[in-house]
C-alpha cells in the first residue's frame, strides 16, 4: 500500500476510539456475567419507558421469601412482570424451586429457558410449556396503573396460579384488586430503588407472613 493510500485510510479520532473502547467494554462485561453476579438487582438497568422501578433490596428479599413460604417446598413460582423478585430467589440459590420470570423487556432472556416473553395486552399468549394452574404461588407487579392493565394482568394471574396470588401495584387500584383477584392489602410495604409519586402496596389471597408488617 503506498504512503497516499496510508493517508486515506480513515482514522477515529481519539474520543471516539475511547468511547468505542468503553462500549466493546461494557457489551464484553454483560457477556462474561455468570455465577451470581447475573442476578444482582440492577444489574439490567431501569426502563422508565417501560414504567421499570425495581425493589429495594430489603423488598425484593421480603418478597422472595414470602414466596418460598407460599410455595413449599419444591414449589413453582411465576414471577410477572416483577423481575427484581425473580432475581432475588435466583441470588438465594433456590434451586430446588421451579422459578419462572415473565416479561416484556427481552433483556431479560439473559435468564435462558426460564424467561417468559409477555405482553400483558395479550394475557393468554404463553408457550405451550406453561400449563393452566401450574404454579403455587405468582407474584405480579403489573406494569402500569390502569384499570386496562390491571385486568389483562389479572387474566393471565389466575391462569398461571393454583390458588396463590401476591399483588403488587398502587393503593389507588385497592377495590378494583378485590374485585378482579379477590386480594387485600398488607400491612407490608415495599419500597423501590427510587422514590414513586403513588403509594405502593401489597396485596394477598392468603394468610401471609406479610401481614406482620415492617
Amino acid at each position: 500500500m503506498s504512503d497516499l493510500e496510508d493517508d486515506e485510510t480513515p482514522q477515529l479520532s481519539a474520543h471516539t476510539l475511547a468511547a468505542l473502547q468503553e462500549f466493546y467494554a461494557e457489551q464484553k462485561q454483560q457477556t462474561d456475567l455468570g455465577g451470581d453476579d447475573k442476578y444482582n438487582i440492577g444489574i439490567i438497568e431501569e426502563n422508565w419507558q417501560l414504567s421499570q422501578f425495581w425493589y429495594s433490596q430489603e423488598t425484593a428479599l421480603r418478597l422472595a421469601q414470602e414466596a418460598i413460604a407460599a410455595a413449599g417446598q419444591g414449589g413453582r413460582i411465576a414471577c410477572v412482570s416483577a423481575p427484581s423478585v425473580y432475581q432475588k430467589l435466583r441470588e438465594l440459590h433456590r434451586e430446588d424451586f421451579s422459578i419462572y420470570i415473565f416479561e416484556y423487556d427481552k433483556r431479560f432472556a439473559m435468564y435462558g429457558e426460564e424467561f417468559i416473553f409477555y405482553d400483558y395486552n395479550n394475557p393468554l399468549d404463553l408457550p405451550g410449556k406453561i400449563a393452566a394452574h401450574s404454579f403455587d404461588i405468582v407474584i405480579a407487579d403489573p406494569p402500569y396503573l390502569s384499570e386496562e392493565c390491571l385486568r389483562k394482568t389479572s387474566e393471565t394471574i389466575k391462569y398461571l396460579t393454583q390458588g396463590k396470588i401476591l399483588l403488587c401495584t398502587g393503593a389507588i387500584m385497592e377495590e378494583l384488586a378485590a374485585e378482579l383477584l379477590g386480594v387485600k392489602m398488607c400491612k407490608f410495604i415495599p419500597k423501590h430503588t427510587r422514590n414513586l409519586a403513588n403509594e405502593f402496596c401489597c396485596y394477598v389471597n392468603y394468610e401471609s407472613g406479610l401481614d406482620c408488617g415492617l
